[in-house]
């Protein structure tokens, strides 16, 4: 069997240089060359005698060499030319920069080239890329077939690098282990790994590609939805967790007496997260919903509940402002029911943080509200029974683990007012229930979305001062702290000084990422309690801020943010009664891809519409933060395009499972499974 973890560096023609650049790309064995893929392909099957060749197209010919033109006198880097010659026709083929050719070419030879042609005072082909035919052969040339292009680093190049992965394919490629259960991939008519491999490098034509592209691809999505749902089984097993069942209080609060109306999903979430609590098997679910949909409403059900059943809950926030606001809210609703609320965040006294981890350690403190201080080992419960995490993607998992470490079996509801697509919430919180916030409670006003340009400044600065005139407060946010070169003022701390010196009657204040935590704290605080007018910063206050009071939103240069970013900036307002406005400032030189975002946003309010098309611009790692896990880092798999894949990769993996819990009917599966994801999978998450 041949060994696959053998480093390329060992391979025929590699050497050192090679091998690091190879290093560069995350190639170090013969393994990862079999499963390091071409980005495009280009299709050379179709030669075209000379005669035939047009102007501004990429074609394949055959030729011989007829002469060589000597280099200008001096310019050992300069264009040099060839004169080739198909027995009919004859064409010039040009390189730049390329000193070795004379040392390669010489007249007479057989050529397979492929290249641009272009007309410059006659038909050439410029800079192509050629091999020479020893005898009539042109089978193993990379004209007459459809031919990979990699994703290269110096000094690497495409030819070399395809007789590599040939040579390798054909040494080693048997020795792929097929770790599918023969029956799935019978089912499903699919290739067998070696083959689709095999065709990945060499295809033969556009459907024998597309077999062996999605039977790869199925590989990524079913390895990792397997991965998924073994990790829900385990924590579900984890230990038995204390039942949670609503009584007197919940009944008190959440029942008629309730000041409002609950939409439909708010209700349905509810009804979704006792269900759930009342059970011995832990609890573990995501709520997503829109900005403004009403999460919080939801945790304090889950809260109560909770109390109720004379456990602990524990509310984490990412930010202290944001820790402070869930922490007078809910303690305002609990009081009426003799249902103590503390806070704990890394910013008490030392006396003060004593006091009330002493009231969390004897039990009297039943709903603890805190940041990332809750995650310190002098931090005990005497009943936790209840995890709520805020904006979860703001913790390292490794934190909420160590939290819920705490707890022999907690109840786990995580949120995040960041919609997520349908596909990553398969994908990446496959192990999660979840709850969807849908719809805004009714009342809420629309917030009112519009595009100016750089130039508008003083029409900016007139809605600016009314809005402050009418005892409203303003956010303009920038996407630097300083400026990079001088002109128009894009940064925080220049757009400060600009505004602080044309509106003076305003009380500005400014807060970026480089002030310490506990300056930020207290310009947070000073915009909540009203005692800023506008306040100008960088996105830090995407997540943390909830000042109904605000109602003008401007972002600096828009195009350079994402789509979530922006509509986590536009919920900032419009949280209140009056109406909320975004402002979108068009920067002078918003790239293409900037002003498409800007125009999404115009036209499109919902946030899992503006999710998806995030999506499709800018690929799951970057929407959802997860990238460093290495969850959705696939080769081949494209979460956009293969939702159908995936579908079909949660069925059988549930079937699969089903019959077969631990795999051992599947051990080839099994040892592929920890291989790829083993790590990542005891990183990512919540479990």
């Amino acid at each position: 069997m041949p060994d696959l973890t053998l480093s390329i560096r060992f391979l025929r023609g590699v050497g050192e240089k090679r091998a690091q650049a190879f290093a560069r790309l995350g190639i170090f064995t013969v393994e990862d060359l079999l499963f390091f893929f071409p980005r495009r392909y280009e299709d050379r099957r179709t030669l075209t005698p000379l005669g035939d060749l047009r102007p501004d197209t990429f074609s394949a010919v055959v030729a011989e060499v007829a002469s060589l033109s000597a280099r200008p006198a001096g310019y050992r880097s300069g264009p040099f030319s060839i004169s080739l010659i198909d027995g009919i026709q004859t064409v010039r083929a040009v390189w730049f920069n390329n000193p070795r050719l004379e040392l390669q070419l010489r007249p007479g030879m057989r050529l397979a080239l492929y290249g641009r042609v272009e007309y410059r005072g006659g038909l050439q082909l410029t800079n192509p890329e050629f091999e020479v035919l020893e005898g009539d052969e042109v089978e193993t040339a990379s004209v007459g077939r459809i031919v990979p292009v990699y994703p290269l680093a110096a000094p690497l190049s495409q030819r070399w690098t395809r007789r590599l992965v040939g040579t390798v394919l054909a040494s080693y490629g048997g020795g792929l282990t097929d770790f599918l259960p023969d029956s799935l991939r019978r089912r499903h008519g699919m290739k067998t790994l070696p083959d689709a491999v095999r065709e990945l490098h060499c295809p033969e034509d556009r459907n024998s590609w597309l077999r062996a592209r999605n039977r790869l691809a199925f590989d990524e999505l079913f390895l990792l939805q397997i991965g998924l749902l073994l990790r829900r089984r385990t924590y579900a097993a984890s230990g038995y967790a204390v039942p949670i069942r609503p009584g007197r209080k919940f009944q008190a609060l959440m029942g008629p007496g309730l000041p409002f109306v609950p939409t439909g999903a708010q209700r349905r979430a509810v009804a979704e997260i006792l269900g759930d609590m009342n059970s011995k098997t832990p609890m573990n679910r995501l709520l997503q919903g829109d900005v403004g949909s009403g999460k919080t409403f939801v945790a304090s059900a889950a809260i109560l509940a909770a109390a109720d059943s004379g456990v602990q809950s524990v509310f984490m926030a990412p930010t202290e402002i944001l820790a402070q606001q869930h922490y007078f809210n809910l303690k305002g609703m609990l009081r009426s029911q003799g249902i103590e609320t503390v806070l704990l965040t890394g910013g008490q006294r030392a006396a003060e943080r004593r006091s009330v981890e002493e009231a969390i350690r004897g039990g009297s403190a039943q709903v603890v509200v805190g940041t990332h201080a809750v995650f310190g080992d002098e931090v005990s419960f005497a009943r936790l029974g209840l995890v709520i995490v805020d904006e979860q993607h703001r913790f390292g998992v490794l934190q909420k683990n160590s939290l819920m470490a705490k707890a022999s079996a907690p109840h786990v509801l995580v949120m995040t007012a960041t919609p997520i697509p349908r596909t990553l919430v398969l994908s990446i919180y496959g192990d999660l229930e979840v709850s969807v916030l849908g719809e805004l409670p009714p009342g809420r006003t629309p917030i009112r979305t519009v595009r100016m340009s750089a130039g508008m400044e003083k029409t900016l600065l007139d809605l600016v001062r009314e809005h402050i005139r009418r005892g409203r407060q303003v956010y303009w946010v920038c996407p630097l702290i300083e400026d990079e070169e001088q002109g128009e003022p894009r940064a925080v701390v220049s757009r400060f000084g600009r505004l602080s010196s044309v509106l003076p009657e305003a009380r500005i204040a400014m807060l970026h990422g480089r002030l310490s935590m506990g300056e930020k704290e207290n310009i947070m605080r000073g915009f909540s309690e009203g005692k800023t007018d506008l306040l100008v910063a960088t996105v830090v206050i995407e997540v943390g801020l909830d000042v109904p009071n605000a109602t003008v939103m401007i972002v600096e240069d828009a195009g350079r943010f994402g789509l979530a970013q922006l509509h986590q900036l536009r919920g900032r307002v419009g949280r209140g009664r009056a109406e909320g406005v975004c402002i979108l400032l068009e920067g002078r030189e918003t790239s293409p891809d900037g002003r498409a975002r800007i125009e999404t946003m115009l036209r499109t309010s919902s946030g899992f519409d503006l999710a998806e098309e995030d999506l499709k611009q800018r690929g799951p790692g970057e929407v959802c933060g997860i990238r460093q896990h290495g969850v959705t880092d696939f080769r081949v798999a494209d979460l956009v395009r293969d939702r159908k894949l995936l579908s079909l990769a949660r069925d059988e993996a549930r079937r699969l499972l089903e019959t077969d819990p631990w795999l051992e009917s599947a051990p080839l599966l099994k040892e592929e499974l920890d291989k790829r994801l083993g790590r990542a999978l005891k990183l990512a998450g919540t479990a």
